[in-house]
This record gives structure tokens, sequence and C-alpha cells, in this order.
């Protein structure tokens, strides 16, 4: 039986209902010390998406914590948020919401924009004029919000695959030392995913930017699942 704990933070995943965003949602509730909300513009496919996540956390015998749907706006009553969500979505979605929700909040990005070559093998960041995807985020919201970078570089076909652990560094990057803090402490209750303090927002775009380059080393080498880990 679920006993719910009043003071264990609650993280919601904005455009969770994709691989990335459910696994994470599994991910992240498989260990064990935060609560997640699945959001999406429809509550029925987020409550889909969390029904699967709670059969996972069934079948894993993992009791300490639970997972819900619900839409895009109520996943902004989570302590942390995680924006799950294509660059191009961005600013519509936090139009549709309100950015008054985002008042105070974490908001993490795992956002990274990025264009393909469509005759040859290669991906190139595709960076907003602000110079990331975590900077114009944090130019859509208002000042009171914590942005910070986070998963970014983690391959994507690893997320649902929950036999296989994820040993990769996670970069985090924010101007609010607190949240940082917060987020970092998130990273490390995932797998053996490995928490780096990246520094400012400032340096979220090269954080941003290595995503099409492990992916790229990827489609060149025949390799699958190409992330970094720093040792």
């Amino acid at each position: 039986m679920f006993i719910e704990d009043v003071n264990k933070m609650k993280v919601g995943i904005m455009g969770g209902t994709g691989n990335i965003g459910e696994g994470l949602a599994r991910r992240i509730c498989l260990g064990g010390k935060y609560d997640v909300v699945i959001g999406s513009r429809e509550t029925s496919k987020a409550e889909v998406a969390a029904d699967g996540v709670v059969c996972c956390l069934k079948e894993n015998k993992c009791t300490l914590t639970t997972c819900s749907g619900a839409t895009n706006a109520d996943v902004c009553d989570c302590d942390i948020i995680i924006m799950s969500l294509p660059f191009d979505k961005l600013e519509s979605t936090i139009e549709t919401i309100g950015k008054s929700k985002f008042e105070n909040k974490i908001v993490v990005s795992l956002i990274n924009p990025m264009i393909r070559n469509p005759k040859e093998k290669y991906f190139l960041p595709d960076c907003p004029t602000e110079g990331s995807a975590a900077l114009a985020l944090k130019k859509l919201l208002p000042e009171s919000a914590k942005i910070c970078t986070g998963f970014n570089n983690v391959a994507a076909g690893k997320w649902m695959q929950l036999e296989e652990e994820l040993d990769y560094s996670v970069v985090v990057c924010g101007d609010d030392a607190d949240a940082k803090k917060r987020v970092m402490d998130l990273v490390s209750s995932v797998s053996k995913l490995q928490p780096l303090n990246g520094g400012p927002l400032a340096v979220s775009g090269i954080i941003e930017s290595i995503t099409p380059l492990v992916i790229t080393l990827a489609m060149n080498n025949g390799l699958k699942d190409v992330g970094v880990y720093f040792r």
C-alpha cells in the first residue's frame, strides 16, 4: 500500500507522454525519493502514461512513490517542473498556461534544439537568438522562476530500458544556487547518473550542443545509446 509522504517533493514533467518524459517519470519514481506528475495538453493521455508508470512501480515492488496524470497547467503545482517539450512548442505552451503559474518555481530544461543535415549524417545545434533553449525559456518566464539545465545529454533510448543502468554525467547549470542543488539532488536519485555543477545558465548553450554531437557520433560509428561521462 502506498502511504503518502506529505514532505516528499513532487516533480512535474510537462509534455511527459513521450518516451523521454515517461521514461524519466519511471526512473524518478523508482529512485524512491520523489512523486511524479505527468503533464499533457490532454489529461487522458497523461493518465494513460501515468498508469504505465504505476504498473512499472508495482512490478518492481516500489511502494515509496507514486505517479499521476494531469494537464500541463496542473504540473505547475509541483515543486520542480521539467520541460520535456519540443523547442518549437515551448512558447505556445507557456502562453496557454500563463507565465504567472511559474512564479518562484524551479524549472528544468532538457531541451536541445538541433537540426539534421538532410544529405549527410550529422546534426547541428539550432540555437535560438538567446543562445540556448534554457536562456530562451528564462526570457519567457517570470523573473522569480529559477531555470536550470538537467538531463540534456542522456541517451533517449535508455530512459525506458529500466534493466539498463544510466551511467552518464548530467551537467546542471543555473543562476540560483539553491535551485541548482535541488536539481542535482534530483539527478543523483536516478539510477547511476552523476550530477555535475556546470556554473551559470550562460553555459547552457554548450551543454545543449553536446547532444547533436553524440547523436552524430552514434550515426557515423554504428554506436548505440551514446552519452557522456566526465571522469
